[in-house]
């Protein structure tokens, strides 16, 4: 699945968790609401990070491409290492490590440890970097091309700033669903493992498939690619993924929002 559906399909299930919440008496404060469908938008894009011409891996400049190139090696590795006899012989990392579930927790408990440890830094930190992936998927056809990249991270830059101010305010998010002592802004490892996964339910539904379940083994595979029967699968970026999928992610976010905001 391309970078765009990724994003779409992220913002709209955590809005549906929004809408769930509000069905179930504990509706979320509307800047968590707003905060997580963006966090979960650029999470959804996150696990790309083995693919060296992903949105991603533009997304921060050099920065990101050397990242990229480190967790290939990476994934790659893990995947040699672990792999069984039914697994293929493959020449890199994408598709593996960072398309697991295992990927997602972690990737997510890190960065809830960043939250909570790196106080207002570490929230600004996380909105940032999810802000401008957020940005780049959403906005595909505006961010096109390297002279956009500057904005893209002004525009997220100042969006952070202005989001991190607002959940800051009693009452507004930071105690969301953890509120002990020292668990403000916990739960933003939620929106991010969650992106992880629907990115990983996104490509199980390609060709490909999703070896979304490692390290658990099904018959001679430990890198089962997961997905639905091959009759029901569409290649990336075809008609299915452009033309059904991306408006029913925008139709769902947009019904899913209006519920969790108690407007149907």
């Amino acid at each position: 699945m391309m970078g765009p559906a990724h994003s779409l399909s992220g913002a709209a299930a955590w809005l549906g968790v929004g809408a769930a919440a509000a069905a179930w008496g504990e509706p979320m404060p509307w800047p968590v609401l707003l905060a997580g469908a963006l966090i979960c938008a650029g999470a959804a894009l996150a696990p790309d990070l083995d693919h060296k011409a992903a949105t991603i891996s533009r997304a921060f400049g050099p920065v990101s491409k050397w990242i990229c190139e480190i967790v290939d090696k990476l994934s790659y590795a893990v995947y040699k290492s672990t792999r069984k006899p039914g697994d293929p012989r493959r020449s890199g990392g994408h598709r593996t490590l960072t398309h697991t579930w295992v990927w997602a927790l972690l990737i997510g408990a890190g960065s809830a440890a960043i939250a909570t440890l790196g106080d207002r830094w570490g929230v600004l930190f996380i909105l940032f970097v999810h802000m401008v992936l957020a940005i780049e998927g959403l906005l595909w056809r505006a961010t096109r091309g390297s002279s956009a990249d500057v904005l893209v991270w002004l525009l997220a830059a100042t969006s952070s700033w202005i989001v991190a101010g607002v959940l800051d305010k009693p009452g507004n998010g930071a105690t969301w669903l953890f509120d002990g002592p020292g668990q403000e802004y916990l739960w933003l490892g939620l929106p991010i493992v969650l992106g992880a996964l629907v990115h990983c339910i996104g490509d199980a539904l390609t060709v490909s498939g999703c070896p979304v379940l490692w390290p658990i083994p099904i018959g001679r595979k430990r890198w089962y690619p997961l997905g639905p029967p091959k009759g029901m699968r569409f290649r990336a970026g075809s008609w299915v993924e452009v033309r059904v999928l991306m408006p029913g992610f925008m139709l769902l976010g947009g019904a899913a929002a209006a519920a969790a905001l108690g407007f149907i």
